[in-house]
């Protein structure tokens, strides 16, 4: 029984620093794929392909205003490049998070400084991110431009349902009997059903996305 208590702490001890490593690691990787302003794909020098999330930003989705603008901003600074990357973790979608860098230069924060990308506040903890984000917000750089732009998180929420959809269509007038995801016909729908109707177990993981299957 000693020795199987032993071999608990061990193991315990080796999960421990594994997870400590891993949050503290650099990795050199070459970018071989740019989804959107804050999502690349990389091959690593032993060749691993990796997903990488840039941390502390939200860039505008692909769909928005200034979408293909971020996108098109960070393949300028990354693709076909040789970048560092500081990983931090892994989200629940297998992307690693983690900060980019090409010859010295910190990717997400120059996405901020271009006004291509928010400052992240739920999950970001740099004040210099801030700062640049009130810089370019000042100067009404890249997104800064449009009037009232919104948030991506804010835009994937569906929490900015449009008038005219609210009362042209029966389905997000009002609450009917739809209970599962199967049964939504679109994010929007399944988001009101989510927070109107207070149909909760389409919110599975309680992250305030209704349906991730539709809400991607």
């Amino acid at each position: 029984m000693r020795s199987l208590s032993v071999l608990k702490i061990m193991l315990l001890m080796f999960v421990l620093l594994k997870s400590a490593y891993a949050q503290t690691s650099e990795i050199q990787a070459k970018v071989y794929g740019v989804m959107d302003g804050d999502t690349i794909s990389v091959v690593t020098l032993d060749k691993k392909q990796i997903k990488i999330r840039l941390s502390q930003i939200d860039a505008p989705e692909s769909k928005q205003p200034q979408g293909q603008k971020s996108k098109q901003s960070l393949s300028d600074l990354v693709y076909g490049k040789t970048v560092t990357i500081k990983t931090e973790s892994v989200d629940k979608y297998g992307r690693t998070i983690g900060t980019i860098f090409v010859n010295g230069v910190d990717v997400n924060l120059e996405q901020i400084k271009r006004g291509m990308a928010w400052f992240y506040t739920q999950y970001g903890h740099d004040s210099v991110y801030r700062e640049a984000e009130k810089k370019a917000k000042s100067l009404r750089i890249g997104l800064w431009n449009d009037s009232a732009p919104t948030p991506p998180w804010e835009w994937r929420h569906g929490s900015k349902l449009s008038s005219s959809t609210l009362s042209t269509s029966p389905l997000l007038s009002s609450c009917g009997v739809k209970q599962y995801c199967k049964e939504m016909s679109s994010c929007a729908e399944a988001q009101m059903y989510l927070t109107k109707c207070g149909r909760t177990k389409l919110d599975r993981d309680r992250d305030g996305v209704a349906c991730e299957s539709l809400c991607k």
